[in-house]
């Protein structure tokens, strides 16, 4: 026991985890998820689903959720750098439409636990990422949902300064603001 450091953020159930990597003159080794040990932790979930994405410089994903069947979801990198980051949605939560927000790499190896009832999102640094996360329910297109990225009273502070030019989809630039999206988890 005691290969991942589990660091708690300023939001309750989100956490930045960190893992022991072993390496030597072949390349390294980690695990990058143990079920006895995150639940040690307390964090006590079954992962159903395994996604992967690529994504070039200032591409911007989210901010989503999953109005049913709503997401845990593990998050790391494997190639580059992105900017993540979860927005509390909870209902009665004393953070609700707080965010936090981690720089993931594959130099860093961190990752980052977002707890359902967040939106999420990032954001590409590097020239390409390729971003993993495992998920606690499936996908469900029917439940899409999310909020409008720059919403002014969530107030996320994106690192976005040498970027030109933001992409996105058609979808992540017509999301409501967290006021009128009405949801609460």
């Amino acid at each position: 026991m005691g290969k991942f450091k589990f660091e708690k953020t300023d939001i309750d159930g989100v956490y930045i985890i960190e893992t022991g990597v072993f390496g030597d003159n072949r390349g390294y080794f980690m695990e990058t998820y143990n079920y006895e040990e995150f639940k040690e932790a307390g964090l006590d979930m079954v992962f159903v689903q395994d996604n992967q994405s690529k994504s070039r410089k200032g591409v911007l994903r989210g901010l989503h959720f999953q109005k049913k069947h709503t997401q845990g979801k593990l998050v790391r990198v494997v190639k580059g750098e992105v900017f993540d980051v979860a927005v509390d949605l909870r209902e009665g939560s004393k953070t609700y439409g707080k965010w936090v927000g981690v720089t993931l790499s594959e130099e860093n190896k961190k990752q980052f636990y977002i707890p359902e009832g967040f939106a999420h999102g990032f954001v590409v640094l590097s020239e390409e990422a390729e971003f993993c996360y495992k998920c606690t329910d499936f996908y469900d297109p029917t439940s899409e949902g999310g909020i409008l990225w720059n919403d002014p009273e969530v107030g996320i502070k994106w690192p976005i300064d040498d970027i030109e030019n933001l992409i996105f989809s058609e979808k992540d630039q017509k999301w409501p603001k967290l006021s009128e999206c009405g949801i609460k988890f």
